[in-house]
């Protein structure tokens, strides 16, 4: 089992921590609320700390799931932040959606400290980050992968490194160009037939046997129906993660 640290306990990296924990690696949480990392380790053991360098400190691997880029940087950067807490040879694994950019800036950073860097966003949601079933999509070294998979695979329904530094957050990017499609898509339909008196439960049990059906439509369409949308990933979060990739030229 090896020494591990958490950077973010949101609503992702909370359950994340816990499955790393249950497999009984030692795990070492940080949170800007200090509440939060306490609620934490009543739950799961381990410990906290108080800035991520002391969570850092003789870690292994220190996994972060943070909110954008500026927030990466503070967990990172500066005499608090995780690399100068973390040893020669120890790994980052980045969970957090950020752009390429800040992913390629930190791992060039990392490299001059002998630190590995894995870029690895996660889709499946807050319900795939409870149950253990993330999707990963990683970027790196290939040594660097091949020491961090063993540890994601306490969260991961499925993880791949799909190329160097950036690739997956490049790749996550697609993810959630298909999703965002997706749930307009639905949502617009569902909408149409509302206001065309159809019955949207009768009308989707049968397109969503035919070309239409997704995932999207499976798992959402009964709350979209009830006007319920108050859970899950939130909007703010699909408009960072498109803001994200306005900016990406290619």
């Amino acid at each position: 089992m090896a020494k591990l640290a958490f950077l973010g306990l949101g609503v992702m990296g909370y359950p994340m921590a816990g499955h790393l924990a249950a497999k009984g690696h030692a795990v070492t949480v940080y949170n800007r609320s200090p509440a939060k990392a306490a609620a934490w380790v009543a739950q799961h053991g381990g410990t906290s700390a108080a800035t991520p360098a002391l969570a850092a400190a003789g870690a292994e691997f220190v996994l972060a799931c943070v909110g954008n880029d500026d927030d990466l940087r503070a967990v990172c950067l500066g005499p608090d932040g995780a690399f100068a807490g973390m040893t020669k040879g120890a790994c980052f694994v980045d969970h957090t959606t950020v752009s390429a950019t800040v992913t390629r800036e930190l791992s060039a950073i990392g490299a001059d400290l002998g630190l590995g860097f894995v870029d690895a966003p996660v889709s499946g949601g807050q319900a795939g980050a409870e149950n253990g079933q993330l999707s990963i999509m990683c970027g790196g070294e290939a040594a660097d992968y091949a020491r961090a998979e063993p540890i994601l695979a306490a969260y991961a329904r499925i993880c791949r490194r799909i190329g160097d530094s950036g690739a997956g957050q490049l790749a996550k990017m697609m993810n959630q160009i298909a999703i965002a499609g997706l749930v307009q898509g639905l949502a617009e339909a569902l909408a149409f037939g509302e206001k065309a008196g159809l019955d949207g439960e009768a009308v989707v049990e049968v397109i969503s046997q035919g070309a239409a059906g997704s995932w999207q439509m499976a798992n959402r369409h009964k709350t979209m129906l009830a006007d319920k949308f108050d859970f899950g990933f939130a909007v703010d979060w699909m408009r960072k993660d498109l803001k994200i990739l306005s900016l990406i030229h290619i």
